[in-house]
């Protein structure tokens, strides 16, 4: 995710140095930029990389959540997709444990990118080797959407490399209206900054039909994450209303939610008392995502500090992922 998971994203990268809609949910047709046609169900992040990863079926049966985002799909060499860059597309861990989410009724959300790592928009020549190389994905494992977690200097702020991803996005688009497209950046506690807004603006005028634009509103260093949380958020509406000219009701539509359970890598708390109240604020409007980093992190730990494999404070053992089954 952005730069407020450098340190847990650190450790990923020092990982790699080492070493729900339910399946299938039909869609219309969309026109660009008609948005989503259902809300997607909470996904929260699940990471095969690190953080002692759990099942997923158990934490399916112990939470009711029926989807997961599935993290993260970079550059194997080149413009070929692989997990972490590291984990073959298919025939490892990861397509184990799609596997096994889609067996037990659940479907996932597939994400593309991160804070770090060598990622497929830097790598690919073109819109159309992108899409390509996005394609081989959906063809492996059909899923419900694929998200776009366009970060750090490499890709969300660098414009060629932003532009590419938006055009090989709008050609995704059109080869599989039935899945949806999500683009996931960071934020200010007012919204978009002046990157995030130029994704928006090159969005509309390039047709891309993205059907859902997600921010993370963490690690501003601030202590009401609720607060913070629902301004950010009303500041991306008035950044869609903006570009697109949409009613408060269209812009809440192509709009979600990614935060960070427990302690941030700024050490602020989101509490589980916190993290409802998002949640119920997000359907109240009429969000259509809901996501958080990571199940992997659904754990107690008070004073842990911030960690891979629980969230640093006092809770229930995957009581995020139990309110964000709610969503």
């Amino acid at each position: 995710m952005k730069a407020s998971r450098s340190l847990l994203a650190a450790a990923a990268a020092a990982t790699l140095l080492a070493g729900a809609l339910g399946a299938n949910t039909a869609f219309a047709e969309p026109e660009p930029d008609a948005g989503p046609k259902a809300a997607l169900p909470g996904a929260p992040y699940l990471y095969e990389g690190w953080g002692d990863p759990p099942s997923p079926t158990s934490v399916m049966s112990a939470t009711g959540i029926k989807a997961f985002t599935m993290a993260f799909m970079l550059s194997g060499g080149g413009c070929e997709p692989s997990w972490d860059s590291q984990r073959p597309l298919t025939g490892g861990v990861d397509e184990q444990a799609i596997k096994d989410i889609q067996g037990a009724g659940g479907n996932v959300q597939i994400s593309f990118g991160g804070w770090q790592g060598n990622k497929l928009g830097p790598n690919c020549s073109s819109p159309e080797a992108y899409a390509g190389a996005v394609q081989k994905v959906i063809d492996a494992y059909k899923p419900a959407a694929v998200d776009f977690d366009i970060e750090n200097t490499d890709e969300f702020e660098n414009y060629e490399v932003q532009d590419r991803i938006l055009a090989g996005l709008k050609i995704v688009k059109e080869k599989n209206p039935g899945t949806q497209v999500v683009v996931t950046f960071g934020t200010t506690t007012t919204g978009p900054n002046a990157h995030g807004k130029r994704l928006i603006e090159k969005s509309k005028e390039l047709g891309t039909g993205i059907d859902n634009y997600t921010i993370m509103p963490f690690d501003f260093g601030g202590s009401d994450m609720y607060q913070d949380t629902v301004n950010a958020s009303e500041g991306l509406k008035a950044a869609l209303k903006t570009a697109f000219g949409w009613s408060d009701a269209e812009a809440y539509a192509h709009m979600g939610i990614s935060g960070m359970n427990g302690l941030s890598d700024q050490q602020e708390t989101t509490s589980p008392e916190t993290w409802t109240k998002i949640r119920d604020w997000a359907k109240s409007k009429g969000l259509t995502r809901l996501a958080y980093w990571s199940v992997n992190r659904d754990r107690p730990c008070p004073g842990g500090g911030v960690t891979s494999n629980c969230s640093g404070i006092a809770q229930q053992e995957w009581e995020f992922t139990k309110i964000t089954a709610g969503f």
